[in-house]
């Protein structure tokens, strides 16, 4: 409940008593501040207006509801179900049946982000079940989601564990993750019947993420077409982004890579007209990969040296070891062993900086590797300084590189609602959405794909160049021979 929603309910008695004029006074500036996106100094205001106290119990509601949304945005989940806790309290007793249904749904957010699935589920039923007996559709739709959103989210943490592809999870994964789909269908039923454009694309987004998991990638191209589409027709661009990313993943999955590389494309270009950096860079990376699996190393060569370059700017180490890492894979590819070199040193210098071990070690590989393919002796390769960002790129001057394990890899996971869009803290009056709709799917899988194809590749072409350059008693192989695995 808002407080300004309270506050036309107040009697003139209630309103004339100075300390609830007063209470009810910082209560709405708190609300206003918080609408602005200031929740730090909402929560002062709030706090003050609990100092001065009220008898009306549906203020004091509203400002509970309203602290606990505060301090969910700030991220003291502690808090956050202190206080919607309070609110679920004193909406029982007052016998306020929609009330306690907002408040359960508040609750049960707040406990799915602190991975207490149970008690949010149990929180989330109470909301559906109240709405119904209400009869307020819009209530249980929400309910609906939030259920599919606690499911999904359950699902997901359980899945973590193992190292499996999509549609190979274990069965306690399957089991949530059709729960999901299950709530989630009928929050879209729901939605559809009421005309929500908004809320029918939020839905399908979290179907086409959610059959994506469960390795029904056909069913998840459908519900993201129809994601795509509403987007378009409510003028979304953010969402629009959002589902092209997921298209280009999900016909990853079913191999068709050019599908793919046509949304990816669209994905970057919508995150530059939106000043996405970390999206473009993304972007991007998954167009590099996705060239990669064509085989058209020239262009996946061009998208990571831009992936390279953004990452850069945006001083982000771990992206700049991914990019140089498969730079030196596109170089090998291409017969540019010198190139490729440098960019095997530059990934040695970056896992050294970063402690990946991993990385040093497979760096050192390929490093190994490629000596051989250019005729040098490995330990005469020259030491660097730590900064190469504008090293010569030659082999044989400031060249460090980093080249990370595919096992390792995975796309930095860029998703504007998990950082609920840069400080975007517009609160619903009624409910906090613990988790605004589709992110992007995970790709660490995606990854995966990527080094099976290039694992596969290199052991085929590490045995067909061995056997054609033994005799000559000089070892020349083709570049992407360099990328082993530890």
């Amino acid at each position: 409940m808002s407080v300004s929603a309270s506050a036309e309910n107040l009697t003139t008695d209630a309103q004339s008593c100075d300390g609830g004029s007063m209470c009810l006074e910082l209560a709405l500036e708190g609300e206003r501040l918080c609408k602005a996106g200031d929740c730090r100094a909402g929560v002062a205001f709030f706090q003050a207006a609990m100092q001065a106290g009220t008898d009306d119990l549906r203020t004091l509601s509203a400002i509970y509801s309203q602290l606990g949304n505060a301090y969910f945005y700030l991220g003291d989940y502690a808090k956050a179900m202190q206080y919607h806790k309070l609110d679920l309290t004193l909406a029982r007793t007052m016998n306020d049946k929609l009330g306690e249904a907002k408040a359960s749904g508040n609750l049960g957010n707040t406990l799915k982000v602190m991975g207490k699935f149970n008690e949010a589920i149990q929180c989330c039923k109470s909301h559906l079940e109240i709405s119904r007996a209400l009869g307020d559709r819009l209530s249980e739709g929400r309910a609906l989601y939030n259920l599919g959103n606690v499911y999904h989210a359950q699902g997901k943490q359980l899945g973590r564990v193992g190292q499996n592809d999509p549609g190979h999870f274990p069965q306690e994964v399957r089991d949530c993750l059709m729960q999901a789909v299950a709530y989630y269908e009928e929050n879209l039923e729901l939605m559809r019947s009421l005309g929500d454009r908004q809320a029918t694309g939020r839905a399908c987004g979290n179907l086409g993420n959610t059959c994506y998991l469960l390795g029904d990638f056909a069913r998840a191209i459908r519900y993201h077409t129809e994601r795509l589409r509403i987007a378009q027709e409510v003028g979304d661009r953010a969402a629009e982004r959002r589902a092209n990313s997921n298209l280009g993943n999900s016909h990853i999955f079913l191999g068709q890579f050019e599908n793919a590389a046509e949304h990816y494309k669209r994905t970057l270009a919508l995150a530059e007209e939106l000043g996405d950096a970390a999206v473009e860079a993304q972007a991007c990376y998954s167009l590099g990969n996705t060239y990669t699996l064509l085989r058209e190393y020239r262009t996946a060569e061009e998208y990571h040296a831009r992936h390279l370059s953004a990452a850069r700017k945006l001083q982000d180490r771990v992206g700049e070891g991914r990019a140089c890492w498969s730079l030196g894979n596109a170089h090998a590819a291409l017969g540019n062993h010198e190139k490729a070199l440098y960019y095997a040193r530059e990934h040695y210098s970056i896992s050294e900086q970063l402690g990946d071990v991993l990385g040093m070690a497979t760096a050192q590989m390929n490093i190994g590797d490629l000596c051989k393919v250019l005729g040098l002796p490995v330990d005469a390769t020259p030491a660097l300084p730590h900064d190469s960002a504008d090293a010569p790129r030659t082999p044989f001057n400031a060249l460090r590189v980093r080249r990370q394990s595919m096992e390792q890899l995975s796309l930095i996971q860029i998703t504007p609602d998990a950082k609920k869009k840069d400080g975007d803290v517009k609160q619903d009056r009624e409910m906090v959405r613990a988790e605004s709709e589709e992110g992007e799917h995970t790709t660490e899988m995606f990854m995966k794909m990527v080094e099976r194809c290039q694992s596969s590749r290199m052991d085929e072409q590490r045995a067909t160049l061995d056997k054609e350059n033994r005799p000559r008693g000089k070892l020349q192989r083709s570049a992407s021979s360099g990328n082993k695995h530890p």
